[in-house]
């Protein structure tokens, strides 16, 4: 039987991980994908909820390009914190692989798999044409397939009707809408989805995306009412001061992005050191998404986005040069938060009534 475990939480809400297998300069990627999993033990035995990977390409500084095959290994050497995808980006797939490993994934991890999808952030030409992305217009119809598939429910006449998704259908993970705009919130709210937000992408898209998922929302078989996930860019540590020296490396590595020369995570040192050009301090202060600081700063500063979205959940992602300083973070959250210790308990995602599902499938 699946260990639960009681989440740790922060003024009643749920605690839990996004990371993105940061690649240091000096390291490679199988340090980042073998430092990720270990966070992932380690944020188990603090008690976070959930850790989800994200999916990126062609940047290199980030090694989780697979959340399946990830979350695979994350799964298996962990025993009862769930893990899913935050997220997949489903026009870089088609909906019917994504069923299949997704529901392989269920089978082998019951009740412990969580299946995130959004349309993902910009890629260059070459590397959408490499992964032969299907244009935007697409995806609403790429979910409607997807849920087929886990289901085995489809309009009559569809094309897909008789494809079957094995393993995937009666196998399907608990499904997440992601987004960071209106669109993704409104689809989230029609097909009566959980909905997760990324504060730590489009901060001024807050409000507005989560009123609009809220108004839009339909229920269904897996939701009564609607349900917010907030993720945040934090930086943990014992003083103000050192937040922002370790917060550095992602401020530059977010504008070497930005500036189309990405590449893997500075040291804080080079970092501190560096002749910042008057346009590229602009630059950083005016794209500051995160919250950095000791735990006093970041935790009050975290209260305040959860009174403001009204979020059920809140899921913290972090970046630093050294994997240790990431933990860290993570550590000095739970702490302050006041609840580490694990032991027995669940927290479900509101299910309907009439839906037949099992609530522990549907947290």
């Amino acid at each position: 039987m699946t260990e639960t475990h009681t989440p740790l939480t922060l003024d009643g809400v749920p605690l839990s991980v996004l990371d993105v297998a940061p690649i240091p300069e000096g390291g490679t990627a199988d340090d980042a994908l073998r430092a990720t999993i270990a966070l992932a033990q380690d944020v188990e035995r603090l008690g976070y909820h959930r850790f989800w990977v994200a999916e990126h390409h062609g940047i290199p500084g980030i090694a989780s390009s697979s959340p399946p095959v990830l979350i695979g290994n994350i799964a298996s050497s962990t025993s009862a914190i769930r893990v899913g995808s935050g997220g997949v980006m489903l026009p870089d797939h088609t909906s019917l692989v994504v069923a299949e490993q997704f529901g392989t994934l269920e089978t082998l991890y019951p009740g412990r798999i969580d299946l995130g999808v959004g349309r993902g952030p910009g890629l260059s030409p070459a590397t959408a044409a490499a992964l032969r992305q299907a244009g935007p217009d697409e995806f609403p119809q790429q979910v409607s397939d997807l849920i087929g598939f886990f289901t085995g429910r489809w309009p009559e006449n569809h094309a897909y009707r008789n494809v079957h998704a094995m393993p995937g259908e009666g196998s399907a993970p608990a499904m997440w809408m992601l987004g960071s705009s209106g669109s993704g919130a409104e689809l989230a709210g029609k097909l009566g989805l959980p909905f997760a937000f990324g504060h730590h992408i489009r901060p001024e898209n807050m409000l507005p995306a989560l009123e609009r998922y809220r108004q839009s929302f339909e229920p269904s078989a897996t939701l009564d009412r609607p349900y917010v996930m907030l993720t945040a860019g934090v930086l943990c540590a014992d003083t103000d001061e050192h937040a922002q020296f370790l917060f550095g490396p992602y401020a530059d590595f977010y504008l070497r992005l930005r500036q189309g020369r990405p590449g893997k995570l500075s040291t804080p040192e080079e970092i501190a050191a560096y002749p910042y050009s008057e346009e590229e301090r602009q630059f950083i202060g005016d794209h500051q998404r995160w919250l950095f600081g000791d735990p006093d700063t970041v935790l009050t500063g975290l209260r305040v986005l959860l009174k403001e979205a009204r979020a059920d959940e809140l899921m913290l992602t972090t970046l630093t040069h050294d994997p240790a300083d990431r933990l860290r973070s993570f550590k000095l959250i739970a702490r302050t938060a006041g609840q580490t210790a694990i032991g027995r308990g669940t927290v479900a995602l509101p299910v309907a009534a009439d839906s037949g599902q099992d609530r522990r499938s549907r947290r």
